[in-house]
């Protein structure tokens, strides 16, 4: 009988372990991206390329203004959760163009974007 509790309490006992870790198996480790941390927008000094460290870095939705950014620059939305970013004509998001899509870059001519909006799902 006794063995049979100590067999019964190590099955538990791995049991439990194994929930433990598998929960924590599906959670995406945060990844960086050419220096863009992971759930961040970056704009890449002019002319970088490849995109290493990123001079601009936004982290909250809504718009952003640009100022002096000029000729090609990456952007890269490394957000998650289906979340995009687009880049605009006029200030505070207006005028936008299509959605980066998330984990995806785009390499832009920035001298006619004067804003960049990080959208909700």
């Amino acid at each position: 009988m006794r063995k049979m509790i100590r067999g019964a309490a190590a099955l538990a006992t791995a049991a439990a372990a194994f929930v433990a870790l598998s929960g924590s198996a599906d959670a995406r480790p945060a990844d960086d991206w050419a220096g863009c941390p992971y759930g961040a927008v970056c704009i890449y000094p002019q002319d970088q390329n490849p995109a290493v460290k990123p001079t601009h870095v936004f982290t909250s939705y809504g718009a952003h203004n640009l100022s002096n950014q000029y000729g090609n620059h990456w952007v890269l939305n490394n957000q998650y959760g289906g979340a995009t970013a687009s880049l605009c004509t006029g200030s505070g998001g207006a005028g936008c163009g299509a959605p980066i899509a998330q984990q995806r870059g785009v390499y832009a001519n920035l001298t006619p974007i004067n804003s960049i909006t990080l959208n909700r799902p």
